[in-house]
């Protein structure tokens, strides 16, 4: 299908934030430069922006690409790689269940997913509903299991309902899938939720957009530079070696 270039140009800029952001990141955590900033509520709010247009575009984009399964289970062993080779060379920074291991799984969740909602009759009440109305729910339950890392269900500081003990003792996978294991540690860490439901966000707004023939209002949109596009189409290769390259540089520089 057709790529728009303002989907690129925006990944590339977000891309580019993220090497940013880590370049950061490795200097106060493994170099121990102090920066009291970079603990601050704006701090967070940058990462934060970074993983949410990241996740958010991924699912917005999924309709958009060809062989979907095949994408998913490629991004998915991307990030089964990352997690060996952390654990390998800088095991104290290991990651386990990173935001290649949320796309990959999300997209092939969808991919069957979608196979397991075209079965449904048309005249079915889910065949019914509006791709809008779909965001929107999916958008709530990101904002309401936002909290599920830390034993709750609720939105930003409101606790709505704390969620038993149990459910946080159960292994691996109940880790991925957002009931965190005490013990666990992993220095990017993106469970199924709540972060598939923004995945899921992104998705049924690219749905409700093409509905309504907005889709051709995209190329229409200013381009903010081929060097972002160009970041934007190889964002996968350069989130593979950034971290890599940023680690040699401030080796070398300091």
């Amino acid at each position: 299908m057709k790529r728009y270039r303002i989907l690129d140009e925006i990944r590339g800029v977000t891309i580019c934030s993220m090497i940013l952001y880590h370049t950061v990141w490795d200097l106060v955590y493994i170099f121990e430069r102090k920066w009291n900033w970079f603990y601050s509520d704006l701090a967070y709010l940058w990462q934060q922006s970074i993983c949410w247009c990241f996740i958010f575009l991924s699912g917005f984009c999924f309709s958009l690409g060809k062989k979907k399964l095949k994408r998913g289970l490629f991004i998915l062993a991307a990030g089964i790689l990352v997690t060996i080779v952390t654990c390998l060379i800088t095991p104290s920074q290991r990651i386990f269940f990173g935001v290649l291991t949320l796309l990959g799984a999300s997209m092939v969740i969808l991919f069957f997913g979608e196979k397991i909602w075209n079965m449904i009759p048309e005249n079915n009440v889910f065949g019914k509903i509006p791709s809008i109305a779909a965001m929107a729910v999916s958008f709530f339950l990101f904002l309401l299991t936002k909290g599920i890392n830390n034993g709750y269900l609720g939105i930003g500081d409101l606790y709505l309902w704390k969620l038993p003990k149990e459910l946080y003792q159960q292994g691996d996978l109940m880790t991925f899938i957002g009931f965190t294991r005490e013990d666990f540690y992993s220095a990017d860490y993106f469970s199924l939720m709540p972060w598939f439901f923004l995945f899921m966000t992104g998705y049924f707004l690219f749905h409700a957009v093409k509905e309504k023939g907005w889709l051709s209002k995209l190329s229409e949109l200013p381009s903010v530079g081929h060097f972002w596009g160009f970041c934007g189409r190889t964002s996968l290769w350069i989130y593979l070696i950034h971290q890599p390259v940023i680690y040699g540089i401030l080796c070398v520089l300091n």
